[in-house]
């Protein structure tokens, strides 16, 4: 049978071996302890590819194909539980047939953020992850990496207006004009409102200008955002009565003006809209939400 790309794919990374961005685990029965510690360190560090059902010198075992399923929803079931991973992550797992064995694989992105794993903080290290959390430079380092790569005043001098949604830099000037009449945005030129917003800057110490960081989330367009910020997305997920499946879900991947629109469309659709009384004037919950 040919492999599809995706076992292709996967197949040459096994031949690669794991290193700062790939491991291996085991796993034919159940999970390993450390998948989590592996889920942290990739999350806190460069993101990497987790293969389960491989051993560590590269030798493919298999996950046992009656076991696949209920190591999926342990593995998914895990990582939305803050006590687990926190802040939780949202992560999907993807099946791969590799000599007629049942290989799981999956992605993890670079977080904005720091994850902790059972209250412990870990880095990925060659091809190891490394708790770092009694280690106060470690761990300092670990938020300046992140403060430096995600801050929103980073600069980005090879974007152009042409990344950007032009459409909804009008809606913004309109929203404005609409609040305050003789708001100064009326008569700016395009670039001068994104100056004056402080989403095009200047570097002082490189002398180099582009648009930030914030300037492409609220105004990027889609390809554009994801290159600069390749896991972007919010997932909005509903669950009723069965906490292993979903009844709804919205996965928004696009910039945050339109990104709020959606969120507040599907709270809207799902939560009940009670009121309470103000003087004699009945006034809906989430209009406080909205504010």
């Amino acid at each position: 049978m040919e492999m599809s790309d995706f076992e292709h794919k996967t197949l040459e990374l096994i031949k690669q071996g794991e290193g700062l961005t790939l491991e291996f685990k085991e796993c034919c029965h159940t999970l390993n302890r450390d998948v989590y510690e592996s889920v942290c360190a990739f999350l806190n560090r460069h993101g990497g590819t987790l293969l389960l059902g491989i051993k560590d010198n590269g030798d493919i075992l298999g996950v046992d194909p009656d076991r696949v399923d209920q190591i999926k929803k342990d593995f998914v079931t895990a990582i939305n539980n803050p006590q687990k991973i926190n802040p939780a992550c949202y992560l999907s797992v993807n099946e791969a047939k590799l000599q007629n064995k049942t290989i799981l694989s999956v992605y993890i992105p670079e977080s904005s953020q720091v994850h902790r794993c059972n209250g412990r903080i870990y880095d990925r290290n060659e091809d190891g992850d490394l708790d770092i959390t009694d280690h106060t430079r470690l761990v300092a380092d670990l938020y300046h990496r992140k403060q430096s790569t995600y801050s929103e005043n980073k600069l980005y001098p090879y974007a152009t207006l042409a990344d950007l949604r032009m459409d909804l830099l009008s809606k913004v000037r309109k929203i404005a004009e609409l609040r305050h009449q003789d708001h100064p945005w009326r008569e700016m030129a395009d670039l001068d409102v994104l100056k004056s917003a402080q989403l095009y800057q200047t570097d002082r110490e490189t002398g180099k200008s582009g648009l930030t960081l914030a300037g492409i989330m609220l105004l990027g367009k889609d390809d554009a955002i994801l290159t600069v910020v390749p896991h972007h997305r919010t997932d909005l997920i509903l669950r009723k009565v069965n906490l292993d499946r979903y009844d709804d879900r919205d996965l928004v991947c696009t910039n945050l003006i339109e990104s709020y629109e959606r969120i507040m469309a599907f709270v809207a659709k799902h939560l009940p809209d009670p009121f309470y009384l103000e003087g004699d004037m009945r006034i809906p919950t989430t209009s406080l939400i909205n504010n």
